[in-house]
C-alpha cells in the first residue's frame, strides 16, 4: 500500500470516533429515509480528472450562496447526513439561534485548498466516505453491470433529498467517483447538470505529477483516481501514466456525457473560468432555469481567478509530459 505523507495520513482516533458517532445515528437516517425519495431540485455534479480545478469550481459554487453543498462539518455525519444536515443549520442559520450564540462560528468559503482538501468548518468537503456506503468501487472506478445492480440507488438518493431538505437549495456535489458510469447514474437520476471540468491536459498532467510528490513523496505512487486503461498504464514511467490518466479519464467522461441529453451537462474549461466566472455562472443560470429552477440574476462572486498553469517542473520532465501526451492522442485518438 502507498504511505502517504505524515501530514496526509488519516486520523486513526478521529475516525474510530466517526464510526462510533455514525454508528449510533444511522439507524435514525434508515428511519427517515422513508420521509423522501429523490431531491426535487437540479443536482449539480462536477466531473473530470483529479487536479482540473474541480476544487475551485466547488469553492465557488458554494460562495454563490445560491446551492447547499456537503462541508468538512457534514462529511462527519457521512451515514447521519439529515441529522448533520439540522445540526449544522443550527450553527450558521440565524432563524434557529438565539442572541447569537454561536456567532463566533465562522461560515466562510476560502478559495483555498491543498490537494482538494478545504480548511473551515464548512468549507465544502468532496463527500467520498457518503458516496462509497452506496457506489462500492474497487481499485477502479468503473462499475460493471453486475456491480451497478448492487447499487442502493434508493437510499443515496433519498438521503440526498434529506439533506437538500434542511436548506431547501439545489445540492452541488463532485461526483468523480462516477465520471466511468455516468450513463448509469443519469439512467437513475436525469434531474441533474454535469458540470465537466476541463484543463489544459499538460497542466493537468503536471499538477498531477506534483501531487504524487507532495501526497507520497514520490512520484512513482499513483495519486487519485484509477481509470479502466489503469493496467495498460501501471508499469510505464511517471510522466506518461500522469499523461494517460488525464487522457483517459477526459475522455471516459467526454463518451459518457455524449450518451446523455445535451441538457444534462455543461463543459467548462478551467482556464476560461478563471478568465470570466461570471461568464460561467450565466451558463449554470440559463441551465437551471431549463429545469425550471432560478438562481439569481445578480452575480456577485469574484471577477476573474488566477490561473495556477505555470511551468513549474524541469523543461525536460514537462516536454515529456507533453510528448506522452501527444502519443496518447495520436495512437488512441
Amino acid at each position: 500500500m502507498n504511505q502517504r505523507r505524515q501530514q496526509f495520513l488519516r486520523n486513526q482516533n478521529l475516525e474510530s470516533l466517526l464510526s462510533n458517532l455514525n454508528g449510533l445515528l444511522a439507524p435514525v437516517q434508515q428511519e427517515v429515509r422513508r420521509n423522501f425519495q429523490k431531491p426535487k431540485y437540479p443536482l449539480i455534479l462536477i466531473v473530470g480528472c483529479a487536479r482540473s480545478g474541480s476544487t475551485l469550481m466547488m469553492q465557488w459554487l458554494a460562495n454563490s450562496n445560491q446551492f447547499t453543498y456537503p462541508t468538512n462539518f457534514l462529511s462527519r455525519f457521512y451515514a447521519s447526513p439529515y441529522i448533520g444536515a439540522m445540526i449544522q443549520q443550527m450553527l450558521i442559520n440565524p432563524a434557529y439561534q438565539y442572541k447569537e450564540e454561536f456567532s463566533d462560528v465562522k461560515n466562510l468559503t476560502l478559495f483555498q485548498s491543498d490537494l482538494g482538501k478545504t480548511s473551515g468548518l464548512f468549507a465544502p468537503n468532496e463527500f467520498y466516505y457518503f458516496w462509497r456506503r452506496f457506489f462500492k468501487y474497487g481499485d477502479i472506478q468503473y462499475l460493471n453491470e453486475n456491480e451497478a445492480r448492487k447499487v442502493d440507488a434508493d437510499g443515496f438518493f433519498s438521503e440526498l433529498a434529506s439533506i437538500e431538505s434542511v436548506f431547501e437549495k439545489p445540492l452541488a456535489m463532485k461526483g468523480h467517483l462516477i465520471g466511468w458510469n455516468i450513463p448509469f447514474f443519469y439512467s437513475l437520476f436525469s434531474n441533474v447538470i454535469f458540470l465537466h471540468v476541463r484543463r489544459d491536459p499538460i497542466y493537468n498532467a503536471q499538477s498531477l505529477l506534483e501531487a504524487r510528490e507532495k501526497f507520497y513523496g514520490d512520484q512513482s505512487q499513483w495519486y487519485s483516481f484509477k481509470p479502466v486503461e489503469y493496467p495498460i498504464l501501471k508499469d510505464l514511467p511517471p510522466h506518461q501514466q500522469v499523461s494517460g490518466q488525464v487522457y483517459f479519464t477526459n475522455r471516459a467522461v467526454q463518451q459518457g456525457l455524449s450518451a446523455i441529453e445535451k441538457l444534462n451537462w455543461l463543459s467548462v474549461s478551467y482556464e476560461e473560468f478563471c478568465k470570466s466566472p461570471q461568464k460561467t455562472y450565466r451558463q449554470l443560470r440559463e441551465r437551471l432555469a431549463l429545469f425550471g429552477y432560478e438562481i439569481t440574476s445578480h452575480y456577485t462572486g469574484p471577477k476573474r481567478f488566477e490561473s495556477t498553469n505555470q511551468v513549474r517542473l524541469s523543461k525536460r520532465q514537462f516536454s515529456l509530459i507533453s510528448k506522452a501526451y501527444e502519443e496518447f492522442q495520436g495512437n488512441i485518438g
